[in-house]
């Protein structure tokens, strides 16, 4: 039984992008999935499945939300495992956590992209790439700067989704 950790892209308490986190457990459970939780409203669950392809339950659970819920949404997928090494991966100081940002990204940029990335001056606001994260230190607060998810995937060519350090430190503990 492998537990895994789903960060819904994009989801929206209202509009487009609802994704009802009791209609979601329903459905997840109705799937066969075990252990379905949720946190928040913004589409974090944690789960357990008898499958332990993150790619397999990508595709699952995003099909289950669009048949369900009718909502196209991208979900991204990490182990109980993977999450811990993101948040071990840190590069930024513990004091900084608040202002903190993990992009995990669904599949590997190219090599090309990631250089381009990386050449990118981003200060007052400081980014680094890690395998398939991005992590983010805001200089002030994440809806202040230009450098967002939106950004990152234009410039990856890549689906994204975003976590705060709060956020990805309690789906941790969930996931455990």
């Amino acid at each position: 039984m492998q537990t895994f950790v789903l960060l819904l892209r994009g989801v929206m308490p209202t509009g487009r992008n609802k994704v009802p986190m009791v209609e979601l457990r329903k459905a997840l459970d109705a799937a066969g999935f075990i252990n379905v939780r949720t946190y928040i409203q913004s589409g974090n669950v944690v789960l357990q499945s008898n499958n332990d392809d993150p790619c397999t339950i990508q595709k699952q659970v995003h099909d289950i939300i669009t048949q369900e819920i009718g909502a196209d949404i991208s979900v991204i997928a990490r182990t109980h495992e993977q999450i811990k090494n993101i948040l071990a991966g840190n590069p930024f100081c513990l004091e900084d956590a608040a202002r903190t940002y993990f992009s995990m990204l669904e599949s590997s940029p190219t090599k090309s992209l990631v250089e381009e990335l990386k050449g990118i001056i981003f200060a007052p606001d400081m980014v680094t790439i890690i395998n398939d994260t991005i992590y983010t230190l805001y200089a002030t607060k994440h809806s202040d700067s230009k450098f967002n998810n939106n950004f990152f995937e234009r410039r990856l060519k890549v689906i994204a989704t975003t976590r705060n350090f709060n956020t990805l430190s309690h789906l941790l503990e969930m996931s455990a």
